[in-house]
């Protein structure tokens, strides 16, 4: 008895040693890396408002800092909120990092936190419509070392699509940031079908009226798949 419970304390003591040591580091690097964020993205919206300025203020960007986990910028009529989770993630193993023997190798490398890229209408949140949806674009996974990748669209995992090779710096975090807001940008809101909408009851047009709660969303287009390397 004395010898199994010598190996359990033996294993809780390693454990902690190593991989919750681990995350504490991982988790120190991502907020590194958001208050980066932060600071870029209050920078991209001064300066780009420089150059905006004479043309309609409708137009200006609008930076706004919800706390220790969250951002966002407002660019004409799309909300870009940046998240970060406190929590440190592994990855499944039948995720596509796993095909790679860079990582099977060194299984620490993946342990990560995790900020998130969504897309809203800034309407949405102004006109406070619930059912009005909004998109995951990207994923940032950053990992002990201060390096990163961005699982999603194309246009924002090209240039950042494994860990190792992109460091958490100004230059790198701007450019995704850019392509982040290039990439909203991209899309216009579509009118839904007109099946869709034909049939309302009394009780949801009054609600329709008071709150405008039309469900909203701008069509991505796109499934969610991890960048994989080319």
């Amino acid at each position: 008895m004395k010898t199994e419970n010598k190996s359990v304390k033996e294993h809780i003591i390693s454990t902690l040693k190593q991989k919750s040591v681990l995350k504490q580091t991982v988790h120190d690097q991502t907020k590194t890396a958001f208050k980066l964020l932060k600071k870029e993205l209050q920078e991209i919206v001064l300066q780009y408002n420089v150059e905006l300025k004479g043309e309609d203020e409708r137009i200006c960007l609008e930076y706004r800092d919800r706390g220790m986990f969250e951002t966002e910028v407002k660019v004409a009529g799309d909300l870009i909120i940046f998240n970060m989770h406190s929590n440190v993630f592994e990855f499944p193993r039948n995720h596509e990092i796993w095909k790679d023997t860079y990582y099977t190798e060194q299984p620490l490398m993946t342990y990560s936190g995790i900020i998130n890229i969504y897309n809203f209408l800034a309407d949405s949140f102004k006109y406070n419509r619930l059912e009005d949806l909004g998109y995951l674009i990207g994923r940032i996974f950053i990992n002990k070392n201060g390096t990163f990748f961005i699982e999603g669209r194309r246009e924002l995992g090209f240039n950042f699509p494994e860990f190792g090779k992109n460091k958490v710096n100004n230059s790198n975090i701007r450019e995704m940031l850019e392509a982040s807001i290039a990439y909203a940008l991209k899309f216009d809101l579509l009118v839904p079908p007109y099946n869709d909408v034909k049939i309302v009851n009394v009780d949801h047009m009054k609600e329709r009226i008071n709150k405008s709660k039309m469900q909203t969303g701008k069509r991505l287009g796109f499934q969610y798949n991890a960048i994989k390397k080319s």
